[in-house]
């Protein structure tokens, strides 16, 4: 049941976060910089969602080993544990940067505006770090059996 719910959540979240499109023209965005910026920063985001449904194929497999292998080397269920964990590090840093991430509107001071996606940028490239590594630790320990 609660992979069914994470599947369902998952689907949701990636269709809810398709590429984002702008209706800005070229000449509009020379005149607001900071939709470059924006844009760029969903640009990260867009490149890096769809790996959630990789997070939790590894996580599920991952799990399953533990689960088959009842006489399991400790030390080898801890590593495997420590991956299942650092997996759920990596989903949870992109469920919260989602959930924060909250552009200021165009009304407001554009030097504000510029810093604080600035600051999300550095924020959803970290994410994507975070991911990345998580799914390659991920890959490789499952690839041991």
């Amino acid at each position: 049941m609660k992979t069914v719910l994470s599947l369902v959540v998952i689907t949701l979240l990636l269709t809810g976060c398709e590429k984002h499109q702008s209706a800005t023209s070229e000449t509009d965005k020379s005149e607001n910089p900071n939709q470059v910026l924006y844009d760029q920063v969903m640009d990260v985001h867009d490149e890096v969602m769809p790996k959630m449904d990789e997070i939790m194929k590894l996580k599920r497999s991952l799990q399953e080993q533990i689960a088959n292998t009842p006489d399991m080397v400790i030390e080898r269920k801890r590593q495997l544990e420590k991956m299942i964990s650092n997996l759920d590090s990596a989903s949870t840093a992109m469920m919260d940067w989602m959930h924060k991430f909250n552009p200021l509107p165009d009304s407001v001071d554009q030097e504000l505006a510029r810093e604080y996606l600035e600051g999300e940028m550095e924020k959803i490239r970290n994410v994507k770090t975070l991911m990345l590594e998580s799914i390659d630790k991920a890959k490789q320990e499952s690839s041991k059996k």
